[in-house]
């Protein structure tokens, strides 16, 4: 029974990560709100098994990217803008890499709860309905063409992405749109930005938690990784022409919806715990 509730934990967590890792709606929200209402276990220490499947949700970007991002890396030694976007990336993944190493475990201690997140879910949603509705023209129509002081600015907004339920790529996108960047391009530098943001603090996690690794994880972390891999795959695919069709409100009134009723709820269940 406890191996059965063990591959449906696995099976829930990673259909929520990798349905929601590269949309503006945070997964690291979803997950802890997930836990939180189910009480799910998946016999794997948690962190351990969340690095195996965001390794999954990256690899669906990698495979889904490979040919441009091989045709660019092949043109860095004779292109300028090829040598930018590469420098521009690392520019990018800086600011919120270093912050996570040097208040990671503080942001978890005292941040990771669903009362912030179902409030950042509500505040994140308002924000990109109103900076939707403030965007003008946009001057950047490829991520390759970003001037580097563009790529740090946008490497700054996803420091915004350490509190949960904020979301990296709503941060990094909104970012985006204030700076003129249009919309499909905003979107695929948000998919670009996650390879080495997402692959280093996977990479640093393991590192510190490489000792609770045991053999008897195996199966449920290898069906974590494809479940991950199989719907971020799915959702990447069709993000950037979701959205370069009908904008981000969608994704804005969820946020809105869901943060309120966990608001709510959260409440009720504080009201009646203290009662009984």
């Amino acid at each position: 029974m406890d191996l059965l509730w063990n591959i449906v934990s696995a099976l829930i967590l990673a259909v929520v990560e990798g349905l929601t890792e590269f949309l503006p709606v945070s997964s690291t929200g979803h997950m802890i709100l997930v836990k939180e209402l189910l009480g799910l276990d998946t016999g794997v220490p948690e962190r351990t098994f969340e690095i195996f499947i965001q390794f999954g949700a990256i690899l669906a970007i990698c495979v889904i990217y490979f040919e441009q991002l091989w045709t660019v890396t092949k043109a860095v030694p004779r292109n300028e803008n090829a040598r930018r976007f590469f420098i521009g990336l690392f520019v990018a993944f800086l600011p919120a890499a270093a912050l996570g190493v040097l208040f990671g475990d503080v942001i978890k201690g005292y941040l990771f709860n669903h009362w912030v997140v179902a409030l950042m879910l509500v505040v994140g949603g308002v924000a990109i309905i109103f900076i939707e509705r403030m965007v003008k023209i946009p001057q950047y129509y490829a991520v390759e063409d970003f001037p580097l002081l563009l790529y740090l600015k946008i490497g700054l907004f996803q420091c915004l992405a350490l509190v949960p339920g904020v979301s990296r790529s709503g941060a990094t996108i909104m970012g985006s749109l204030m700076m003129k960047v249009e919309r499909s391009a905003a979107a695929e530098f948000s998919f670009f930005l996650a390879i080495p943001t997402m692959l280093g603090a996977s990479v640093y996690s393991l590192y510190k938690s490489w000792s609770l690794l045991h053999l008897e994880h195996a199966f449920v972390l290898a069906l974590g990784f494809i479940v991950a891999f199989g719907c971020a795959y799915y959702v990447a695919k069709r993000f950037v022409a979701f959205v370069s069709n009908h904008g981000f409100g969608v994704f804005a009134w969820y946020r809105i919806i869901l943060g309120s009723f966990m608001l709510g709820y959260f409440t009720l269940k504080t009201f009646a715990q203290a009662s009984a």
